[in-house]
């Protein structure tokens, strides 16, 4: 009886790991070294390309995991470190193959940047791992920010758009932090602020 419990119980397991969204993400930070080989060695088409790849799993994997309620901590940490990989990437590109582009508007940039490095060290500082919230805001910026690289390597750069994926950025990195002082541990699939706040008004009336 209890050799057959631990067999559902590993089959159930391997069902939450081994799954499409988790191996999009998986995917992203297996390719992450060789997509970093192409910024360095300056090969642009290609970069844009893998680029490109990485930023549509992005979203297929969110859409999958919610629309088939494949959606695990498991999941939620692994698209996490995919993030970071993603971010990395886009931000080297940037700087190799587009830097003229963004020179006047590197203030707003590095801004950008600093609020996104301080999100995650803030979690690192008070939780011990990188965040996994996945608020709504970092959600849709993510969105915003992965249309503003495809445009931004297919077409070239364009002002209004990268203003607004900034100004949405530095709002969703701002909400981020807050949430993470409110919060006493890290969770996955926080929403926002409005939900957060909500859940503690729940368990103070409690």
């Amino acid at each position: 009886m209890f050799a057959k419990l631990t067999t559902r119980q590993t089959t159930a397991m391997a069902e939450k790991i081994y799954n499409i969204p988790n191996l999009l993400s998986f995917y992203r930070i297996l390719v992450f070294p060789y997509i970093l080989y192409l910024a360095i060695t300056e090969q642009e088409n290609l970069f844009a390309i893998f680029l490109v790849i990485n930023l549509l799993t992005d979203i297929l994997d969110g859409f999958i995991a919610r629309r088939f309620n494949m959606q695990t901590e498991f999941g939620a940490r692994l698209d996490s470190a995919a993030d970071i990989g993603t971010y990395i990437l886009a931000i080297a590109g940037i700087f190799i193959f587009k830097a003229e582009d963004f020179r006047p508007h590197l203030i707003s940039f590095y801004i950008f940047i600093f609020l996104l490095l301080a999100a995650y060290i803030l979690s690192l500082i008070r939780f011990g791992r990188f965040p996994s919230l996945h608020l709504y805001s970092w959600k849709i910026g993510g969105y915003i920010q992965g249309g503003f690289f495809c445009v931004l390597f297919l077409f070239g750069f364009n002002t209004v758009f990268y203003y607004f994926m900034i100004i949405w950025g530095i709002l969703a990195f701002c909400e981020h932090m807050v949430i993470q002082f409110l919060l006493t541990d890290m969770q996955s699939n926080a929403k926002g602020l409005y939900w957060v706040l909500k859940n503690r008004q729940t368990l103070k009336q409690q």
